[in-house]
């Protein structure tokens, strides 16, 4: 097939200040339209606003720099042959037009659905993914979410699910890095005898919450306090109010000690480059992560419980706090002799994420042509 595909990846967009680290489906967006740019199959990738004609954009959305081609609905409707709807969601009335004049529709799913359906369910929040019945051609999805959200998915949206590559480049966090202040540099720096510990799970959803990186900074403090300077938790503000969490946490020794810090949300560049040393991270069914991408990249000892990453950073299992724990004294113990070795290991592992490596681009290649094909 000629390279004449007109593919767009949706974007959600505001005219308020927005930035590229609120979450990673920003990033998402920019590093698929780059895959594709790359595919035989596509003439032209755009990412598709949700607005009529494309609005100014934040400079904080890092994508004035990046190349990337932004185009509005309107135009669209007219202009593409593919949309994949992925940040934004598009109106019902837009996408029963763009299919009548033979337009594609493809829903990638990039967070955890099921999780996000149920919480908002039983805590009585506005829907999300419950349930909208538009026809979709196609049904994508990340692997880390075969689990969790594959069947989910597939039964609510009668429709196969197919998963394809997880996708990134350090071009975001090196365009934000370049703006840090002078003396300020986002990267390992060995030497410290007292480290600095990170949180930065969000807070918002089940997948990703700082409970487990509390409890295993608290248990290595204390077995050795003299090692650990603070704990830094990010996005967790709102814990100092709750009233079950604070009786939990004033029970800890890093607390009482005035170790831990529980922060409003930092980019995680720019908390490292002034004020981190590791990072602890806990997810669950949601595996794939920027955060820890752009800190192995760092060379940063990342604390975590990714099975992907088992052979990268420090590995501990599921919900074990006190394998946690033992992780982290172990990067305290071996990192800065380690630290040319991690960043090799590291370096290779990332280079199979980029959008223009080959594997990645065959793989969302395959699903363009079975879905031009018209199969499912």
């Amino acid at each position: 097939m000629k390279r004449s595909l007109r593919v767009g990846v949706t974007l959600a967009v505001r005219e308020s200040a927005q930035s590229i680290w609120e979450n990673g489906i920003f990033q998402n967006c920019a590093f698929l339209v780059q895959s594709l740019r790359h595919s035989p199959l596509v003439g032209q990738a755009v990412l598709l606003t949700n607005r009529p004609q494309v609005p100014r954009l934040s400079p904080d959305l890092l994508l004035q720099s990046s190349g990337l081609a932004l185009m509005g609905l309107d135009e669209a409707l007219q202009a593409l042959d593919v949309v994949i709807e992925m940040s934004a969601q598009l109106d019902t009335e837009w996408v029963q037009a763009f299919g009548l004049r033979g337009g594609r529709l493809v829903s990638m799913y990039v967070g955890n659905t099921y999780v996000i359906d149920v919480e908002r369910a039983l805590f009585a929040q506005p829907p999300a993914g419950l349930w909208d019945r538009r026809r979709r051609d196609a049904v994508w999805t990340l692997p880390q979410y075969r689990r969790s959200c594959r069947a989910y998915l597939e039964v609510n949206t009668r429709c196969p699910v197919r998963e394809l590559p997880h996708l990134w480049s350090p071009f975001f966090v090196q365009q934000a890095c370049a703006g840090l202040a002078a003396g300020a540099r986002f990267g390992y720096a060995p030497g410290r005898a007292r480290w600095r510990l990170c949180g930065f799970e969000p807070n918002l959803c089940m997948v990703k919450t700082a409970l487990i990186p509390l409890l295993a900074g608290e248990l290595a403090y204390r077995q050795r306090p003299g090692s650990i300077e603070a704990l830094r938790l990010c996005n967790a503000l709102a814990w100092r109010e709750h009233e079950g969490i604070a009786a939990l946490v004033r029970g800890l020794d890093v607390v009482r000690d005035g170790v831990a810090r529980f922060e409003p949300r930092y980019a995680t560049y720019e908390l490292m480059a002034h004020h981190g040393d590791c990072v602890i991270s806990h997810q669950w069914e949601n595996e794939q992560n920027y955060l820890h991408y752009e800190l192995l990249w760092g060379g940063y000892p990342l604390v975590h419980n990714c099975e992907p990453l088992r052979e990268l950073g420090y590995y501990y299992q599921g919900f074990d706090c006190h394998g946690a724990a033992a992780a982290l004294l172990r990067a305290l113990d071996g990192h800065d002799a380690g630290l040319a070795e991690h960043r090799g290991r590291a370096a290779a592992w990332l280079r199979g994420l980029d959008p223009g490596d080959a594997r990645n681009v065959a793989c969302y290649t395959a699903e363009l042509q079975r879905l031009v094909a018209g199969g499912r």
